[in-house]
């Protein structure tokens, strides 16, 4: 019996933020996956090593997490205003397929480096040392995010002394702004409500946040789930009862927000929205151990992804906390006492973190100026991809 080779496929593993992916070059994929569709997808799956009903993700370079079952696909943008076209793909663990409906914050803070060291970003914009300011297209929701980059001696600065909670070694500070985030043309409240009252079968009815700002979210009271808001990874992750809850508020949620027109809709739409639970603040142990104070954070905030209990926080959720937090009147902005502030700090359960955000009420509309945090980033590891020649 014959067997095909495996292909070769030029690609780096970063991390970037709390989470890491495998970022490919549109230019050096095979020329079938180039374009959106079927084989692009295929290609992905079988190089992150999805679906994995083990979810394991063994045969591949994914780590059976939500935070690192990522993939990103970067060229030089078309757009005269940026540099670099930014695609997101989130694999599936244990299904087959790949949602492209939002971005992912943490590895937006990659791809400022990548581009610059991969030659996507015009070498004239790159001082010798100093700040390299890389213009970023986020091709999923069609927005701007305004990165900022550390160059010393005309390479990318990796290493450093910022210390990003979540992550356990320091790295080099990398600002990411993301400019008015609301999801493509979408108003921040889809429902032109701040608090909603949300029909949850099987749950009741919970005052619910829906926003549509960094990736579409909706924010619940922890208390009117009988959560404190300072729970654990184990405390969720290894509840079926609870999962299948959250999965069921966030479902209902979905087509409130005009997402999916049914609940049946949202099994293939993983990625968004996200569902979190907020509560005003209070001190816990981080899972690193690190005592976290609640005279140090203005809230805290467990956020889900892909139907799990995030060991940290997304990025776009964080960009989400930050704008709802800025709107007197959300329950993010409530549980952190109810002030008019443009900067929260809430905590996660690995420890906490900032982001700013400035909010407008023009026309009677709310809108999102843009929300800043700090990341990180590093190269773990570049070279090649391998895999089956018929994977796709």
């Amino acid at each position: 019996m014959s067997h095909v080779g495996q292909i070769s496929i030029p690609a780096t593993y970063m991390r970037g933020g709390t989470s890491k992916g495998v970022f490919f070059t549109l230019s050096n994929l095979p020329e079938a996956a180039r374009v959106p569709g079927e084989v692009r997808d295929k290609l992905l799956m079988r190089v992150i090593g999805s679906p994995d009903p083990y979810e394991k993700q063994i045969d591949g370079m994914g780590g059976a997490t939500s935070s690192t079952s990522k993939t990103v696909i970067l060229s030089k943008s078309e757009s005269p205003d940026h540099d670099v076209d930014y695609l997101f793909g989130q694999v599936s663990i244990d299904k087959p397929f790949v949602d492209w409906s939002g971005n992912c914050g943490n590895l937006s803070a990659a791809v400022g480096p990548y581009a610059i060291a991969n030659g996507l970003v015009d070498p004239t914009k790159i001082p010798q040392n100093g700040v390299a300011e890389v213009r970023i297209w986020q091709v999923n929701i069609g927005k701007t995010i305004v990165s900022q980059v550390p160059i010393v001696d005309g390479q990318v600065q990796e290493t450093g002394d910022f210390e990003l909670d979540g992550v356990t070694f320091p790295a080099a500070e990398i600002p990411v702004a993301f400019m008015d985030p609301a999801d493509g043309e979408g108003a921040i409240f889809p429902t032109g409500n701040l608090v909603d009252d949300l029909d949850v079968p099987g749950v009741g009815v919970l005052k619910a946040t829906l926003i549509n700002a960094g990736i579409p979210t909706v924010f619940v009271n922890a208390q009117d789930i009988g959560y404190t808001g300072c729970e654990l990874q184990e405390a969720i992750n290894s509840d079926a009862n609870a999962l299948a809850m959250f999965e069921t508020i966030r479902a209902h949620a979905a087509v409130r927000m005009g997402l999916i027109k049914h609940v049946d809709e949202a099994a293939s739409r993983q990625h968004t929205p996200k569902v979190a639970f907020v509560a005003p603040p209070a001190s816990y142990t981080a899972s690193s151990g690190k005592a976290v104070s609640a005279e140090n954070i203005d809230l805290v905030v467990r956020a889900l992804s892909m139907g799990k209990l995030h060991h940290a926080m997304m990025g776009t959720a964080a960009v989400a906390i930050g704008a709802a937090a800025a709107i007197q009147g959300t329950l993010v902005n409530l549980a952190a006492g109810g002030e008019e502030r443009e900067a929260v700090t809430f905590g996660h359960p690995s420890g906490s973190l900032r982001v700013g955000a400035k909010a407008s009420l023009i026309d009677g509309r709310w809108q999102i100026d843009q929300a800043v945090m700090s990341r990180s980033a590093r190269v773990l590891m570049e070279g090649c991809v391998r895999i089956p020649a018929d994977s796709f």
